[in-house]
């Protein structure tokens, strides 16, 4: 092979010009630069290793998806466990029924009676789906310490509040917490609006 004389400075300025357009617009002449182009890549890559084996190199970073927004539920659906609780208090205890009525005109002794329907068929429901304890173990009426950091939504201060804690004071109501649910769930096929159904008796 016949060595190639050495091109100048401007002959291979001249030759990269002349080139860069004849790739645009003449594709048989790219066509055939294109196997030069492969072979000079070819032959920087490091001796020995398959160019599968190689590392990748920097990928396009794609612009990120757009995610479609999620649509609101429905306030029945929102509300849906809330409703849930008034449909098992009313089947269980009547209580809807029960503010729903005027007791103010009937005698104080009927609405013991009515009172104790309810109170009764309400307390399955808690007991049956909720785990219930007192925030404060000690009984209505003792004197407690009330420390410095105390859980402002555990612990509600009245009368006299003046000053830092810690304090002291009489416990009036030992207040609630739940520590276990077990509402069972519901299909969504059930509209959850429905506190009750309408009875209708046939004769």
């Amino acid at each position: 092979m016949t060595d190639q004389p050495s091109l100048s400075f401007f002959a291979r300025f001249w030759l990269a010009f002349v080139c860069f357009w004849r790739i645009w617009f003449d594709q048989a002449f790219a066509q055939a630069v294109l196997p030069v182009r492969e072979a000079d890549k070819a032959s920087k890559l490091p001796s020995g290793v398959p160019p599968s084996e190689l590392p990748a190199g920097p990928t396009e970073q794609k612009p990120p998806e757009k995610k479609e927004p999620v649509a609101a539920l429905p306030p029945e659906r929102e509300h849906a466990p809330a409703l849930q609780i008034l449909a098992m208090l009313q089947r269980e205890g009547r209580f809807i029924d029960f503010l729903q009525e005027d007791v103010a005109a009937f005698p104080d002794a009927d609405v013991g009676v009515a009172a104790r329907i309810v109170h009764e068929g309400c307390r399955k429901v808690l007991r049956q789906y909720l785990t219930l304890e007192p925030v404060l173990p000690q009984s209505e009426g003792d004197r407690v310490n009330v420390p410095a950091g105390f859980d402002a939504q555990r612990t509600r201060l009245t009368g006299n509040v003046a000053g830092q804690p810690p304090y002291t004071g009489v416990l009036k109501h030992r207040g609630w917490v739940t520590t276990a649910v077990k509402f069972p769930t519901t299909s969504p096929a059930m509209d959850p609006r429905v506190l009750a159904p309408a009875e209708v008796e046939l004769p």
